[in-house]
């Protein structure tokens, strides 16, 4: 009755006032079935569905045609919404309703929340059916799927979300989980994940209720059913940054679903969907471990090597963010093990290749991986083995001019593990790995300026040689100069001092410690013995102690200059000092006493005071130091 009564109305408008053209102009802008209407063809639909209020624009266009012809379109809308407001009543009163009867006004209600009319939602959580849609949600009748689907629809607004929990829609909803039929388990899914939607309260209790164990049962069930399955994808996304879900998730075999539903992902959103999961519950040690073990990674190198050599934007994202989490997997010391397999393993052999690789994401992740491969002794002496070295240096070179300075860093990084143990350092220099890498001293960069002095410092620790051949570069020194005075990067100018203080110690050879004093070098030191950390203090102080034993006349200016003997006086008054500092600048002190001149000096700052003090100290072998060099002080002979 009143679909023909709508139609009337339209058929009447359109008889009457067939030449008002604009009308209909703006009237197309309507869903094509509504506009057919509006121009008399036979409604296709069995029913027609309400618009609830008149687009703004449209009332507009059609109060500026002939009066009778707005009122007659008016009218028709006014109707149709209507049909609205006798659904919500209809239902309101469901009692006297037999299911039959009331799934037209379901119907009714649905069409309007899929075709987006305005404030339909939020026009039905205020009707006060929401008790009416959760009995019939908890009776589980014949109705369930699509009273389902309603609340679906409508908790796609966000206003209405918190009414849904208020009415206990949530509660009654998740035992149909539970239900055999996949589009049951469709519009449920949708409908929790939705009200839930950025509710950590909601969301914890869906843990708390058991969840998550029947998002995998269904991902299990129905694999190959897309939207089910992106559902529950969603809704593990949703969950996977909470403890609780990842405690829930460490005791079920998590990763097999997501590595199978990452291999048949139709398309770039689920991907990123499984691996923004993967990303997250990876942050667990425990998963972390059970990824490797279920072959994840391994998973996500077979996806990268699908995706290399396209352009596509979404493929080239996917990439990034697979490697990237290949890389954080990587940081657990189990599941790195496992990756790096004695260096045989699927993932090893795939990063070596991206550093080979045109892709710069690739190239990144994968010095990244191999930094994070050289975490022991054992892995960086198979990875020299197996020669990954010349493949980190050949990529550094690609990026010394204009290159990517994240790349530099990571490579550096890698460098700098891989040189840890002595063995690797003696086969690095051989291998003529610091001529290489001192291509990148011209790079204006801070981040690789800093990862280059700490990586030249690792190639000098404990080796004599390449502190000999470093410390008489004029060119590397005098760069190294310029960075001990950078003014913005506390950490360059720190590294490039504790860089000096290196050569010095590991040389010990008059050619560096001369070096260092014509470049300058002095002062740098003396300022990094007053450093707030002590292991660099005690490096500084340690150089300088060896730089005065083997060539005094070269320190005597600078000394004096700097006034370095206050300086020690005041570190050997220093009631907080560290013990180990002090021990540090005693030794300096037994240095210079050795030199009659400087054995002057000391003695005029009644330097044999703070000797006095020291030689009661708690620290037996601090006493016994401050001691011997009082004896020296003493010494007229």
């Amino acid at each position: 009755m009143a679909q023909g009564l709508e139609v009337q109305w339209c058929r009447l408008a359109q008889q009457a006032h067939q030449d008002e053209a604009p009308v209909w102009e703006s009237c197309q802008r309507l869903s094509p079935w509504t506009y057919a209407c509006l121009r008399g063809c036979p409604p296709e639909r069995p029913r027609i569905y309400a618009w609830g209020s008149m687009d703004l624009s449209l009332s507009k266009a059609l109060s500026s045609q002939r009066p009778w012809t707005y009122a007659c379109l008016r009218g028709f809308c006014v109707c149709v919404a209507d049909s609205v407001i006798e659904a919500l009543k209809a239902i309101s009163v469901s009692t006297e309703l037999t299911e039959e009867e009331l799934k037209p006004h379901l119907d009714t209600l649905l069409a309007a929340l899929l075709e987006k009319k305005k404030d339909a939602a939020v026009e039905i959580a205020r009707s006060g059916i929401l008790p009416t849609l959760a009995q019939a949600l908890q009776s589980k009748s014949s109705l369930s799927c699509q009273v389902a689907l309603v609340v679906a629809e409508m908790a796609r607004e966000a206003a209405v979300r918190d009414p849904c929990i208020e009415a206990g829609l949530v509660k009654v909803l998740l035992p149909h989980l539970n239900s055999n039929s996949q589009e049951m388990l469709l519009n449920t899914g949708r409908a929790i994940g939705r009200i839930c939607f950025d509710n950590s309260y909601q969301q914890d209790q869906l843990v708390q209720s058991g969840v998550i164990p029947r998002l995998l049962t269904i991902m299990r069930e129905y694999p190959e059913n897309d939207p089910l399955v992106n559902v529950c994808l969603l809704a593990l996304c949703n969950l996977a940054d909470m403890d609780s879900a990842r405690e829930s998730l460490a005791e079920l075999d998590v990763a097999d679903v997501l590595k199978f539903q990452l291999k048949r992902a139709p398309d770039a959103e689920r991907r990123h969907v499984i691996l923004e999961i993967l990303g997250s519950l990876g942050e667990s040690d425990t998963l972390k471990l059970q990824f490797a073990e279920s072959g994840v990674p391994e998973g996500l190198s077979e996806m990268i090597r699908g995706l290399q050599g396209g352009a596509d934007p979404h493929d080239l994202c996917s990439i990034k963010i697979a490697s990237n989490l290949i890389v954080s997997l990587l940081l657990g010391d189990e599941s790195m093990q496992k990756c790096f397999g004695e260096g045989s393993g699927l993932v090893y052999q795939d990063v070596l290749s991206w550093l080979q690789s045109s892709n710069t994401q690739l190239q990144l992740s994968g010095a990244l991986a191999i930094a994070n491969f050289a975490r022991n002794d054992s892995n960086c002496v198979k990875m020299l083995d197996l020669g990954v070295v010349p493949h980190i240096l050949t990529l550094l070179e690609q990026h010394v001019d204009e290159g990517d300075v994240s790349v530099q860093h990571a490579g550096l990084s890698a460098l700098r593990n891989l040189a840890i143990p002595a063995t690797n350092k003696v086969r690095m220099l051989e291998d003529g790995v610091t001529e290489r890498i001192k291509t990148l001293l011209r790079s204006d960069m801070p981040p690789v300026q800093f990862k280059l002095l700490g990586t030249l410092r690792m190639m000098v620790d404990g080796q004599e040689e390449a502190a000999l051949v470093l410390g008489r570069d004029s060119v590397l020194l005098a760069r190294v100069m310029e960075w001990c005075e950078a003014k913005d990067h506390a950490g360059v100018r720190g590294e490039a001092s504790r860089l000096l203080a290196a050569l010095i110690r590991h040389s010990r050879s008059p050619e560096v410690v001369c070096a260092v004093a014509r470049a300058d070098g002095v002062r740098h030191l003396i300022s990094m013995a007053t450093s707030e950390h002590v292991i660099m203090q005690n490096e500084a102080l340690v150089a300088l102690a060896i730089a005065s034993a083997i060539d005094i006349e070269s320190m005597k200016d600078p000394f004096r200059v700097a006034e370095l003997l206050p300086l020690l006086k005041k570190m050997l008054d220093d009631p907080l000092g560290a013990v180990e500092v002090k021990f540090s600048a005693l030794g300096l002190i037994c240095s210079l006493a050795k030199s009659s001149l400087m054995k002057e000096e000391l003695s005029s700052l009644n330097m044999k005071e703070s000797l006095s003090k020291l030689a009661d100290h708690s620290s037996s072998k601090l006493a016994s130091q401050a001691s011997s060099i009082l004896a020296i002080l003493s010494d007229t002979s």
